[in-house]
């Protein structure tokens, strides 16, 4: 049996990218409920119209990740509706890209309501059903910043840290009452996370040509892919499956300061494009 068939899942942030991947794959695997859960209430329609149109069930919901309500809301909702909740990926996530010196504190704000408080929402909101049921999966999306540091990206780096922290730590928790937590961390997909991206203090088509320059970019398709597959395996940290990725990785945990000088040279050309 597939392993999720017949499974409830909810996905936030699934009307686009990584989101909108992950559903797509949960429908062709056989999931008996998929909640496309987003801000963005007319994209998460179209793709749960898609989906159920392949014969696998699906609905639209509208949150904001943001408020702890929306989000408590939308899993009561789900288990009304289903009896249970097997799946939550807390995969909502923004991005600011710049310099610290040019952020104001609503930047900072801004970040973490949504990647950290979202991500803390729904982990806590579904693993209160979770540990009742003795059975579920939590996987949270952080991104391959989460492992190590990313200058001009300092506000979202700290973000996706502290939900590794959330998922390291929750895991061990979790464990002995048949709830399993896995965090993933992709590097750089392909999906409009870069065009949405708020720049501050820099130009933006510059910053972004030169942000782009640098990282091979996988298919949305193949991270959604590439994320369920650690999933089933229960992986505790689970990335995207690119091997320059993993490199990175295992850069930065072998050697910090060669890591971090290759980290400054990209940060330098980037400030070349900064607003004065």
């Amino acid at each position: 049996m597939n392993h999720f068939e017949d499974k409830v899942a909810i996905v936030t942030g699934g009307a686009s990218g990584i989101g909108r991947a992950l559903c797509e794959e949960l429908g062709q695997k056989g999931a008996a409920g998929i909640v496309v859960a987003d801000i963005d209430a007319e994209g998460a329609e179209r793709v749960a119209s898609a989906i159920a149109a392949g014969d696998s069930p699906a609905r639209a919901a509208h949150v904001d990740v943001s408020r702890a309500e929306d989000v408590q809301r939308l899993v009561d909702e789900t288990v009304s509706e289903h009896g249970r909740l097997d799946f939550m990926f807390n995969n909502a996530g923004v991005t600011i890209c710049g310099e610290v010196r040019d952020m104001e504190l609503a930047h900072w704000r801004r970040m973490l309501d949504v990647n950290l408080w979202g991500a803390i929402h729904g982990t806590t909101a579904a693993y209160r059903v979770m540990v009742r049921q003795g059975s579920g999966h939590i996987v949270n999306t952080a991104s391959l910043d989460g492992l190590m540091p990313m200058p001009m990206a300092t506000p979202y780096t700290a973000a996706k840290h502290a939900v590794v922290g959330l998922s390291s730590a929750l895991r061990l928790e979790a464990a002995e009452l048949g709830v399993k937590v896995s965090v993933a961390c992709p590097g750089a997909v392909r999906t409009g996370v870069f065009d949405a991206a708020a720049y501050v203090g820099i130009r933006r088509e510059e910053a972004m040509a030169e942000v782009l320059s640098g990282f091979k970019m996988m298919d949305a398709a193949d991270c959604a892919c590439a994320i369920l597959r650690g999933v089933e395996r229960n992986q505790g940290v689970i990335l995207d499956g690119a091997a320059h990725n993993r490199l990175f990785w295992w850069l930065h945990r072998l050697s910090p300061a060669l890591y971090g000088t290759l980290m400054q040279e990209g940060a330098k050309e980037i400030r070349k494009h900064r607003i004065e």
